[in-house]
């Protein structure tokens, strides 16, 4: 029995090595990435996506397109008398896909994510199964602004369309369609002074093909299109997102990237 047990201990070791080895290593088919939907990221990559200042700053805006995002003119949108950032997605888009890994990255320099999922894109819209994350009973806290995130439906066909995740409320539901007629997601709302309607940048020549894990490592490589992709989309987010706080906190953003960000407004 003292042997059969310690096999069995053994067996699910191996289990958990191979899935930690599959999950960071680059896959081939981008199916192959389905079976970590709703697995808890881990801190280890996370911090990856924290990055350092002059990278962000050698990068600026990148290639992230700036022609998604409007300014506004709307009273200061807040929640626990903080700015409020809203989000509005589902987790079958691969827009949103794109979006999200710039949100995670922009929103960590104001605050901290707990309990954040891998999750992919439908495998049936394109392109298919993008790595990304949801944000679906993640839970976010910072000391200068809110963020609020509606993830409209799961990843996953039901019906004619796609099972319904979570549903906006009025408040919620009035101001995508004040400034997002069409309903298009991702929509991203800064504080009701700017809005982001769609992604800000190509989720099939930036993630297609790789995991979480490659696109968090060429994310180091300054020169690389991830890089320049996600972290000037990044970089824009924060920009907006100072705007809408009164640029705190000063060591976010005093960075030179913001600056060269707001000359855009």
């Amino acid at each position: 029995m003292a042997n059969e047990l310690v096999w069995a201990g053994l067996a699910g070791v191996v289990v958990i090595v191979l899935a930690i080895l599959f999950l960071f290593s680059r896959p081939s088919p981008s199916q192959s990435r389905v079976s970590f939907d709703n697995v808890l990221v881990p801190s280890s990559l996370l911090s990856e996506l924290n990055i350092s200042a002059s990278l962000s700053n050698n990068i600026g805006i990148g290639t992230a397109s700036y022609s998604v995002i409007s300014n506004i003119n709307g009273n200061l949108l807040t929640l626990n008398n903080k700015p409020e950032v809203l989000y509005m997605g589902a987790e079958y888009c691969p827009f949103c896909a794109a979006e999200r890994w710039a949100l995670v990255i922009a929103l960590s320099r104001f605050g901290t994510f707990s309990n954040l999922h891998f999750m992919t894109s439908s495998a049936t819209d394109y392109p298919p199964s993008t790595p990304t994350f949801t944000f679906y009973n993640s839970t976010y806290t910072s000391n200068y602004i809110s963020f609020v995130s509606v993830e409209q439906t799961t990843n996953q066909p039901s019906g004619g369309g796609y099972a319904t995740l979570q549903t906006p409320n009025t408040s919620e539901y009035n101001l995508m369609a004040q400034y997002d007629s069409r309903g298009s997601i991702p929509f991203v709302l800064f504080g009701n002074k700017s809005v982001l309607v769609g992604a800000t940048y190509d989720p099939l020549s930036v993630l297609d093909s790789y995991n979480w894990s490659a696109v968090a490592n060429l994310l180091h490589n300054g020169s690389t299109v991830q890089a320049q992709s996600i972290i000037g989309s990044a970089n824009l987010i924060t920009t907006k997102i100072c705007q809408m706080d009164n640029n705190t906190p000063s060591n976010v953003c005093s960075q030179s990237y913001v600056k060269q960000i707001e000359r855009l407004s």
